[in-house]
């Protein structure tokens, strides 16, 4: 797939909220500061798309973005910011799980977890979350440019060793960095075939 188009075109409070479309979503979510912004500009090729910004936590909408004018990528909110208040994390929550559970048109979510750092709870406790969903998802390690003494490769692998021990068969993951530009057209290539089974199942 090569993206030609990419805009934004709403932002919504909540599920009942956002556009009404009958094209496919592709939503993205992770824990703040995992680098979903820089991973969203770098897959479009538009740096100004999403808002990035030094300070995590800043999305707090739920943003469509139309690409190709085919199908739309979704910017969630990052779960796990401390730093908010309870009863922002709380209504974020409900509006994260409310579109994830709620909107038909989401095909498939793509989690962004830090490839740099140990499994953590938060990370483990929402993808088993999914699972019990039956949420169709995909896994993105960000930021394979910084690893140090090969601790992204450790972390990735200890990872999806603990995921192994609980799942018959893994979900599909991508290493990927924005600076360098690595895994981007692997995950083009996996929106498209996803989009490419929809089209023949319809």
């Amino acid at each position: 797939m090569q993206i030609k188009s990419a805009k934004y075109e709403s932002s919504a409070i909540s599920v009942e909220k956002c556009i009404n479309t009958d094209k496919a979503e592709f939503a993205f979510i992770g824990r703040s500061n995992v680098g979903k912004s820089s991973l969203i500009n770098m897959l479009t090729g538009n740096e100004k798309l999403a808002m990035t910004s030094s300070t995590p936590g800043k999305t707090i909408l739920i943003n469509h973005f139309l690409i190709n004018n085919e199908w739309y990528l979704v910017d969630l909110p990052g779960y796990g910011y401390a730093k908010r208040g309870k009863k922002q994390q709380e209504q974020l929550a409900q509006m994260i799980k409310g579109y994830i559970l709620r909107r038909e048109q989401m095909v498939n979510l793509f989690l962004l977890i830090d490839g740099n750092i140990p499994p953590q709870r938060i990370d483990l406790d929402f993808i088993e979350w999914l699972g019990e969903n039956g949420v169709p998802f995909t896994i993105i390690f960000t930021k394979a440019d910084k690893s140090r003494k090969g601790s992204f490769g450790k972390s990735v692998k200890a990872f999806l060793n603990g995921l192994g021990e609980q799942w018959e068969e893994l979900p599909p993951h991508f290493e990927v960095s924005s600076a360098k530009r690595i895994g981007r057209q692997e995950i083009l290539d996996h929106i498209d075939d996803i989009l490419t089974s929809l089209a023949a199942d319809s």
